[in-house]
């Protein structure tokens, strides 16, 4: 079937479609790098084509850590394109974790870049996979090779697109499992609800590895528009100028990088009109900065939103009703329906707090070989035979049906956009010399959603610092990890049972440490 007529069932039908639409059309724009959208589809069929050949079949794991570019762009396609199942891990990621990750999702082939080579070496050592290396010789070679033709794996719109890792409660990363059918459906509705149309510029400071970062790549892909993909985003002049420059139409940030943004921006005056459409999620905007990002960004709508890795996106605010609904993160994404209930399985009425449940074609498939949680997860619909999503966070609902959110209930931290688990952190501080015992919190925050706050009660007689504390954190965790504060403690206060009483080390320091609105991802 002619590509400009074909549906688009699979994930690879996006790039291939906008390849067929619109060929010379800027597809990314990257370190210093311009390609179309057909410079993409062939590089990444190649890649597709020489992944078949080395024996990758349908559901087969492909790891990629790599950082924002061309490269990570195309793996991510090809992957896909060959049948497998693409999982991209944060390239600040150290090597202890980024193994635990490879051996939990069996991955046949890592694909990384001479930055990051020899942390992905140590991680993969005596590893039943291929390691290829972009940049390199044994990867260059290899799509040099292959034919601009990708296989044809028979794959169908149920099978695996991905594997997203998340933190889990045990502090041990659980994959979620989201299927081609799942993925094609969420690109269709954010594009529906942003209201995005061809002629816009979408720019990209987020991680790949960040749902949030991946789909504004999708997107793009989608409607066939050009994506300035930046590394991250790091000097806030270069972003400027690179807005400028491109004249960027569609700004997708978190409250940290706004905040940034603003300080900036009105020490100069700085107004950026190109800008057209802001999204923000990870943590709530505070009512404060909205007026302010409205000065920043003068042409645009803002968009507030709630999500979830486990479905991509719950909700979102239409910007036209900030005015009277800004404490609110919106109702369901098109295509979607939301409810709450209470703790018994029963609907909860306007005005009272109940946990909300997600039903869509968005909703994960299960946690990669983790029954259990996904048992805990994906619970028994209205109808027979469906599982809905179980968020476990708390929320109320208004007369008009407009969303709050209240609170989670569980121990994981969302700060800076990324979920943290106190038990990965407090495992890591266990192990540093002389520490006799350890507890992570999250305590609320503007911007971050939350901060990290570890406290510590050093072995009798030794003296730590909270810059030996950070620094030892910084060794062995990502950045977004360490905690923020450190707190030091002769002993930190118990159960009866001997476990660590974290609501008593945070009632006893204020009402300010009860979690708050900032909750919204």
């Amino acid at each position: 079937m002619n590509a400009l007529l074909r549906p688009e069932r699979l994930m690879p039908d996006l790039l291939l479609s906008a390849a067929a639409r619109n060929p010379d059309g800027a597809a990314l724009i990257t370190d210093g790098h311009r390609l179309t959208w057909a410079a993409l589809a062939e590089r990444a069929a190649r890649l597709s084509r020489a992944l078949a050949d080395s024996g990758l079949e349908r559901g087969d794991r492909v790891a990629l850590y790599m950082d924002n570019g061309v490269d990570a762009a195309a793996a991510i396609f090809g992957a896909m394109m060959a049948g497998g199942v693409f999982l991209v891990i944060n390239p600040q990621m150290k090597a202890d974790k980024l193994r635990f990750i490879l051996e939990d999702s069996e991955a046949r082939v890592l694909i990384t870049e001479a930055a990051h080579a020899d942390e992905a070496r140590r991680a993969a050592d005596g590893l039943p996979l291929m390691l290829w290396c972009a940049g390199a010789d044994d990867l260059d070679v290899r799509l040099a090779r292959a034919p601009p033709a990708p296989p044809s794996p028979g794959t169908i719109p149920l099978d695996l697109a991905a594997l997203i890792y998340t933190s889990g409660s045990t502090g041990l990363p659980k994959g979620v499992m989201m299927t081609h059918q799942a993925m094609v459906f969420t690109v269709g509705s954010l594009v529906e609800y942003l209201r995005l149309t061809p002629d816009l510029k979408i720019l990209d400071v987020l991680p790949l590895s960040f749902d949030y970062g991946l789909y504004q790549l999708f997107m793009a892909a989608r409607l066939a528009a050009p994506l300035v993909l930046e590394k991250h985003f790091g000097y806030v002049g270069q972003i400027i100028k690179r807005v400028r420059e491109e004249e960027v139409s569609v700004f997708p940030g978190v409250p940290t990088i706004f905040q940034t943004l603003l300080a900036v921006g009105e020490k100069h005056a700085l107004e950026l009109p190109t800008v057209r459409r802001v999204t923000n999620t990870a943590a709530a905007l505070p009512a404060s900065m909205i007026p302010r990002l409205a000065r920043l960004f003068p042409n645009a709508l803002i968009y507030k939103m709630y999500g979830l890795t486990e479905c991509k996106r719950v909700c979102y605010l239409e910007p036209e009703r900030l005015a009277d609904k800004a404490a609110s993160v919106g109702k369901a994404m098109p295509g979607t329906e939301t409810f709450l209930l209470d703790p018994e399985g029963r609907p909860v009425p306007p005005g009272e707090t109940g946990i909300l449940h997600v039903r869509g074609p968005h909703v994960m498939a299960g946690y990669w070989k983790r029954p259990e949680d996904t048992e805990r997860m994906l619970r028994p619909g209205r109808l027979p035979g469906e599982r809905v999503l179980c968020t476990q966070d708390w929320f109320r609902q208004d007369r008009e049906g407009f969303l709050y959110f209240v609170g989670r209930s569980d121990d994981i931290i969302k700060t800076r956009g990324e979920k943290v688990s106190p038990v990965e952190v407090e495992n890591v501080l266990a192990s540093m010399p002389g520490v006799q015992e350890a507890a992570v919190v999250g305590v609320p925050d503007v911007l971050l959603g939350e901060k990290i706050r570890a406290y510590v009660a050093p072995v009798a007689g030794v003296q730590l610092t909270e810059h030996d504390v950070k620094a030892y954190c910084a060794t062995h965790l990502e950045p977004f990890m360490v905690p923020s504060e450190v707190r030091f403690e002769a002993s930190l206060p118990k159960t009866t049972s001997g476990k660590i009483r974290k609501k008593g080390l945070l009632e006893r320091d204020g009402p300010e440490c009860a979690r708050s609105e900032a909750g919204a991802g």
